[in-house]
């Protein structure tokens, strides 16, 4: 069970309207038994003198008033046992999405789009599955096939022991292919993990798949991994198509032994022929329950699998989560950023960063520059605590960043990434993002402030146009402006925008910063650009180089330096000269 131990709160949760419906389901199961009884009856009153029409009738109108309370009582087993399952299922995939929101950009990094949708679809489907008819099964073969054996031993017990003496031949068959249809089970789910990732991976890339011409290679890919799951359902159907009959097959020979004896103790008037017939009914009921074995083994095998596989992302723990040290009284952070002999490494790689000293008062603006792959991008994940940085290296309001709570950092530290993230919805609602509780006017300000305002309504709807996957509809600089807005409206204390102005023109983007300075006073604000004339008015520059702080100062300071800084900031007045010829 304890690769179940994860559902088993969900089901003491739902554990009345589970007893609820296997009490509803041997209601129907055992008014189902009294059917064959009633036959009996009746065909054994035929030969009974003074027999009248009418009796025929009222066993007939006795069936059909079973059939219907049947009927009802299966209508409301389906409703809690099923309804239990979808709610398992439900709650499972929550907790699993929960879980999903907690695991660190680590995880994400080495792991498909793909294989997670794969577990939250597919697997937890087989798990519904296993709890939803398993518990139906589970019934059926323990309750149905104990009282169907009853009704045949009091009939004739001789007849009803050689009935079951092919049975025992299940148990080899089951012993088998059990463990066969669970290795197989867990291939499938896997390469339908690959053949989800690959068909999402693709989706997502359409426009560059066209830009190339690869449409003809990209469908081979995709019809490649579409045939290797089905020759893996194949194989998977070719070991149920084993199974299964088997159980048929074992069955029929019951049948046959029945009809021999059963048709010899008739003729012996060892039993009448109501009994034999109704004997008969009731083995062919059981072999419902018996074929039931099968299916339950197959479902079991299947959810377990399924259960194991979101098992091993359950099992993954944060990375980044907040420690005994966490202060969870603290409401606000606000002062000065300190960073202290800062060096960080990914794992056993290189050193990315190096000693960083660095002190930031509240209220002012740092600017960090430098060439690709300096760490500038590291510096901010570790300050937004993306990554772990080091103990007793980064400060802020005097507090050591370990000691606040990642809610409360989240809050207070808001960056917008080099890579802009927009959902499919709204321009409002992707702008509201920074603050749910936003009203119109707040949206439009903040839109106003990222100077995106005037193109939003030129959109076909305005603020309630959709934006398309992953802000399609858009241009680069629409979507960086959008994401501006989005981190104004949050009002965060530190504001940090790494490389986020790259897609914006000088004209609009001096702009931009002019607002941003004017309405971030007493806050503080944290700019990563490539392009030096986003950071000429920043209170501090830093310059990475090697991951060290290569030089640091205002940008006067830095360009009397004539160092690195001022080699960064010819090479751009070069280019915007040559550009401007062009």
């Amino acid at each position: 069970m304890k690769t179940f131990s994860r559902v088993l709160p969900i089901l003491k949760k739902n554990a009345g309207f589970i007893l609820l419906g296997l009490f509803l389901l041997m209601a129907v199961d055992f008014v189902q038994l009294y059917i064959p009884k009633i036959v009996q009856i009746a065909i054994d009153k035929l030969r009974e003198p003074g027999f009248r029409q009418a009796e025929l009738v009222k066993y007939s109108l006795m069936i059909i008033g079973l059939a219907l309370l049947m009927a009802t009582l299966r209508r409301l087993w389906r409703l809690t046992l099923i309804g239990s399952s979808l709610r398992l299922a439900r709650d499972l995939r929550q907790m699993y999405y929960e879980h999903l929101l907690k695991l660190s950009q680590n995880f994400f990094n080495h792991s498909h789009t793909g294989d997670l949708m794969a577990y939250a679809i597919n697997d937890l489907n087989a798990v519904r599955m296993l709890f939803g008819f398993g518990f139906v099964i589970l019934v059926e073969i323990s309750f149905f096939s104990v009282i169907t054996f009853a009704f045949m031993t009091n009939i004739n017990l001789r007849l009803t022991l050689l009935a079951v003496i092919p049975l025992p031949i299940l148990t080899v068959i089951i012993t088998i292919f059990g463990q066969k249809i669970h290795h197989r089970f867990r291939h499938v789910q896997k390469i339908f993990a690959d053949m989800s990732g690959r068909v999402q991976e693709s989706i997502s890339g359409i426009r560059v798949i066209k830009a190339f011409g690869q449409e003809t290679s990209e469908k081979e890919k995709i019809s490649k991994t579409a045939k290797n799951y089905v020759d893996e359902n194949i194989a998977l159907v070719k070991l149920a198509a084993v199974f299964h009959p088997s159980f048929g097959f074992i069955i029929g020979i019951s049948m046959g032994i029945v009809i021999v004896f059963g048709g010899i103790k008739v003729i012996g008037e060892e039993i009448t022929i109501g009994e034999f017939v109704a004997f008969s009914t009731y083995l062919g009921m059981f072999a419902w329950p018996v074929m039931a074995i099968g299916m339950a083994i197959n479902l079991y095998q299947r959810g377990k699998a399924s259960m194991m596989r979101l098992n091993t992302i359950f099992d993954i723990s944060p990375e980044v989560t907040n420690g005994p040290e966490a202060d969870q009284t603290l409401t606000s952070l606000k002062g000065t950023l300190e960073l202290k002999n800062l060096s960080f490494s990914y794992g056993e790689g290189p050193p990315v960063l190096k000693q960083i000293d660095l002190s930031l008062q509240q209220g002012k603006t740092l600017a960090v520059v430098g060439r690709t792959g300096c760490g500038k991008t590291t510096l901010i994940e570790l300050l937004t605590r993306i990554y772990n940085p080091p103990r007793e290296a980064i400060y802020i309001g005097g507090r050591e960043i370990y000691e606040i709570p990642l809610q409360l950092l989240r809050r207070t530290v808001v960056m917008v990434p080099q890579d802009i993230f927009l959902f499919s919805d709204t321009v409002a609602n992707n702008i509201r993002l920074g603050k749910p509780s936003a009203s119109d006017e707040e949206v439009r300000q903040v839109a106003e402030l990222a100077q995106v305002h005037a193109e939003i309504l030129d959109f076909e709807d305005g603020y309630d146009t959709e934006v398309g996957e992953r802000g399609v509809t858009l241009s680069g600089g629409q979507k960086q402006r959008l994401a501006i807005a989005r981190a104004i409206l949050s009002d965060a204390e530190i504001l940090i925008f790494d490389d986020s102005l790259s897609a914006v023109d000088t004209k609009t983007e001096k702009t931009l910063l002019e607002n941003l300075i004017s309405i971030r006073k007493n806050k503080t604000t944290i700019i990563i650009a490539h392009r030096i004339s986003s950071i000429q008015h920043a209170d501090m520059i830093i310059v990475l180089e090697n991951g060290k702080i290569a030089e640091q100062g205002s940008h006067r300071e830095l360009l009397s330096a004539g160092r690195l800084y001022h080699s960064l900031w010819e090479k751009q007045q070069l280019e915007e000269k040559l550009a401007a010829r062009n």
